[in-house]
């Protein structure tokens, strides 16, 4: 009778181990299973961040972006100059080939990237086909097809020449950049950059002073033939490209008769003689070099101050004066490079 009462008593402590044994294992699951279910609000919170909407003020209003956009089309070279230098390729460029051309970038153009056409009128069955969530251009190009660009993905746009007198180019390109870089998820990249820029201006202006040029006006005109006969667009001060000089301590001699929307005054050599006291700095492309061509025996230019002096420097028919930050670095570095070159 006793071990029979021993043995009931084993029974029931093993039944109360088991079912201790079996209540811990439930807590630990649901131990595991609260775990689970705390991560889940944060991967949720993720996906919100992801999805954030923004709204992105430019010339034509405002735009929503849902998220950091990973896909952009740009259609002005201007703007992709500014998105690769925030580190980013964009998906489709319009005239690839010709902004490699005209365009010296430090940074390659991926073959990855889609031309999507001429950048007045780009294709828009490609840009569509490219599932953009972004797409970026100039005002000129873009405000009559504006909503048609709005409905393929939201579009910015800027607009680099109003008919304000006041207008800074110069501002205008360090906002835009900046906005492109807001718009990307890019900030401290384009601060970065920027910083890089005031360098790079300092120790060209460095350079610019020590060798006394800054006390000598320059003129900077990009040259073209036009029904072979030589043209030069004269650049104005309110140009960006002269607002890039001056970072580096050289002030514009030519200053036009009337306001100038584009910075420039297209116009011929006739245009010199009142400013041969100057240096001369030129754009013009190889396969198109009317001081070579048309000018060679021209005696007007041939009379010029700067060119019996050898004050005639050549930037190269890839510096673009209408780019970024990163084009803005180029030509200060060479124009002070050439400049003091001995």
């Amino acid at each position: 009778m006793m071990m029979h009462k021993f043995h009931r008593s084993k029974i029931v402590v093993m039944l109360v181990l088991l079912l201790v044994l079996a209540a811990c294992s439930q807590q630990g699951a649901s131990s595991n299973g609260e775990a689970k279910s705390n991560d889940a609000p944060a991967a949720s919170q993720t996906d919100s961040a992801s999805q954030e909407v923004r709204k992105i003020k430019h010339v034509l209003g405002e735009t929503e972006l849902k998220g950091t956009p990973q896909r952009v089309v740009v259609l002005e070279w201007t703007y992709a100059e500014d998105v690769l230098a925030l580190g980013v390729q964009p998906v489709g460029i319009a005239d690839i080939k010709g902004m490699n051309q005209w365009v010296r970038l430090p940074v390659d153009i991926s073959k990855d990237v889609v031309d999507v056409g001429d950048r007045s009128t780009p294709n828009m069955e490609t840009i569509a086909a490219l599932k953009p969530d972004l797409i970026i251009g100039l005002k000129y190009n873009l405000e009559k097809n504006y909503e048609a660009f709005s409905k393929i993905a939201p579009t910015l746009v800027f607009d680099p020449y109003p008919v304000d007198e006041s207008f800074d180019q110069y501002q205008e390109m360090t906002a835009t950049f900046n906005t492109i870089a807001d718009a990307l998820g890019k900030q401290k990249e384009a601060e970065a950059v920027l910083q890089d820029l005031d360098q790079a201006y300092a120790k060209a202006k460095e350079k610019i002073q020590a060798a006394g040029l800054d006390k000598t006006p320059i003129v900077l005109a990009m040259g073209y033939s036009n029904q072979n006969a030589a043209v030069f667009r004269v650049s104005t001060d309110n140009a960006l490209a002269i607002k890039i000089l001056e970072h580096i301590g050289l002030t514009n001699k030519y200053k036009p008769s009337k306001f100038e929307q584009y910075g420039f005054t297209t116009t011929d050599v006739e245009a010199f003689p009142a400013l041969q006291d100057a240096n001369f700095l030129h754009i013009i492309q190889d396969d198109d070099n009317v001081i070579e061509n048309q000018l060679k025996n021209n005696p007007v230019w041939n009379g010029l101050s700067f060119v019996k002096e050898n004050r005639v420097y050549a930037l190269g028919g890839d510096m673009w004066p209408y780019g970024g930050p990163l084009s803005a670095k180029i030509m200060a570095e060479t124009t002070a490079e050439l400049l003091t070159k001995k």
